[in-house]
């Protein structure tokens, strides 16, 4: 096995530091535009481990954690390995290819890990990572009823005359209870695949990228097996409970997956077409703002899966092109 050097595992350490003061900046005080601190966070993770290889990501990971679990707390620590790990792993997996004879291709051309498993695996860790946040915190309705009572509460000292239902209330709390591990997956996972998006075109651009650049919209879609997933996290919301909160996680994790290949494959089916800009954007905009429009893309999603496998010349093969160019 290769020793990595030392510049290698200071690049690593440097893109840690990075991750773990992005983090650090964007729990400090919450608001909409953190999104993008996280995804910086994880972005340059992930441009190190795609870049430099696994001994770079490796030490970012190890930095960024041990840097949040030292200087900040243990639970500070957690929130940044929840964005590293995921960052790290996605890297490993990029860089990871076998010759194509071995699937029944040509022997001169490699084959890399396909990007439907890849996100079967980022929506896998973000269901695992946030099951485990879940329990440390003990979560349950204790933690999101006093947050619908106070909704409920300055709803009431806006407008005296307000009478809640008590069973409406009672539905609303056992709805938000489910919601918030969905709504938290689906965020994370979309937060870690943009991340992997632009870290693959800033490695591709640098030319330090050993993994060929991808047609995204040709190429991404779900994993056959994750429809089996998504059923089950779907059927285990009607059980209560852990079961069901378990389900919620699944869906929304598993969910935005089937999205991201839902608008892929509508970016796909849209090229050459003269309205394919404005319906795109009402695309989004629509599925952003109603349920229907974002359970039709979902649909899609569902509806199209495949795995595609992106194929590139060996070292020997391009190596042999080269001296016949000279001959």
């Amino acid at each position: 096995m290769k020793r990595p050097n030392i510049k290698t595992l200071l690049i690593g350490a440097l893109a840690g530091l990075t991750a773990a003061l992005l983090v650090l900046g964007a729990s400090m005080q919450p608001s909409f535009f953190n999104v993008f601190l996280y995804t910086a966070s994880a972005l340059s993770i992930l441009i190190v481990g795609l870049g430099w290889g696994n001994a770079a990501a490796i030490s970012a990971v190890v930095t960024a954690t041990a840097l949040g679990a030292v200087s900040i707390s243990p639970s500070f620590a957690l929130v940044v390995a929840l964005v590293a790990l995921p960052a790290g792993w996605l890297s490993h997996l990029a860089n990871l290819a076998r010759p194509a004879s071995e699937l029944g291709g040509p022997d001169h051309l490699l084959a890399w890990y396909p990007l439907s498993d890849i996100l079967l695996h980022l929506c896998g860790l973000m269901t695992l990572a946030i099951i485990a946040i879940g329990v440390k915190i003990g979560y349950g309705s204790q933690i999101t009823d006093p947050i619908v009572d106070l909704l409920i509460a300055s709803v009431k000292q806006q407008q005296p005359e307000f009478m809640p239902d008590p069973a409406a209330a009672a539905q609303t709390k056992s709805l938000i209870v489910l919601m918030l591990p969905a709504v938290w997956g689906g965020m994370l996972v979309s937060i870690l695949f943009a991340a992997y998006y632009f870290a693959t075109r800033i490695v591709a651009a640098s030319g330090r990228g050993l993994r060929p650049r991808e047609d995204i919209p040709s190429s991404l879609r779900m994993n056959r097996n994750s429809i089996f997933i998504f059923l089950a996290g779907l059927a285990a919301c009607f059980f209560g409970g852990v079961p069901a909160l378990v389900g919620a996680t699944v869906i929304g994790s598993f969910g935005a997956g089937f999205m991201l290949s839902g608008f892929a494959s509508l970016h796909f089916r849209t090229r050459g077409k003269d309205w394919r800009i404005p319906a795109l954007i009402l695309c989004y905009l629509a599925s952003m703002l109603m349920l229907l429009p974002a359970l039709l893309i979902l649909v899609l999603g569902l509806s199209d899966t495949r795995k595609a496998i992106a194929l590139t010349p060996t070292k020997d093969a391009d190596a042999s092109k080269q001296s016949d160019t000279k001959i």
